[in-house]
């Protein structure tokens, strides 16, 4: 996958049926009012969360990416009813098997004194 680090990235949240190719998740990413050849990647889920499809518009033509897990599920948001934009980072941190939407970050602490 060929993606510079401005590209932007969506899940399509909700469970979606990975028997659909590329010109059905095109026509979901146009149901949610996003161009799905505007270079975005968009990411799918199914429901049993073992596996991603990703759609993306590489200059001249549509490209599709799968992952299946064999063991683990994905950590896939709940929401169902919407698309949300979130990082290449966030995306990695999803197929590296992190929680790519967690706020929860390392607890901030203040010291008066290092010794």
């Amino acid at each position: 996958m060929f993606v510079d680090s401005g590209t932007q990235v969506y899940f399509v949240l909700g469970a979606t049926d990975m028997r659909k190719g590329i010109d059905s998740l095109s026509l979901t990413v146009a149901a949610h009012d996003k161009n799905p050849a505007n270079g975005s990647l968009y990411v799918f889920c199914s429901k049993n969360r073992k596996m991603i499809k990703i759609l993306h518009w590489d200059k001249n033509g549509f490209a599709l990416y799968q992952k299946r897990l064999e063991d683990e599920k994905f950590l896939w948001p709940n929401d169902s009813s919407t698309i949300i934009e979130i990082s290449l980072t966030q995306l990695r941190w999803l197929l590296d098997g992190l929680n790519p939407i967690s706020t929860r970050g390392y607890k901030q602490l203040s010291f008066k004194s290092v010794i």
